[in-house]
């Protein structure tokens, strides 16, 4: 972790991030093939609520 004092003596602490890692185009990930299938499948179990409500 990154300390650095300020002018009035305060301690500013920064904490490390994780290094950035990129997706090459075209890639797809097994993560976000089922966050696009459980996005599909939590909107058709609300549309299918909603007209069973109406």
């Amino acid at each position: 972790m990154q300390v650095t004092e300020e002018d009035g003596g305060k301690l500013n602490a920064f904490a490390k991030e994780p290094r950035m890692v990129l997706q090459e185009e075209g890639e797809t990930s097994g993560a976000n093939r089922m966050l696009l299938i459980g996005g599909l499948v939590l909107v058709a179990v609300l549309v299918a609520v909603a007209a069973r409500i109406s």
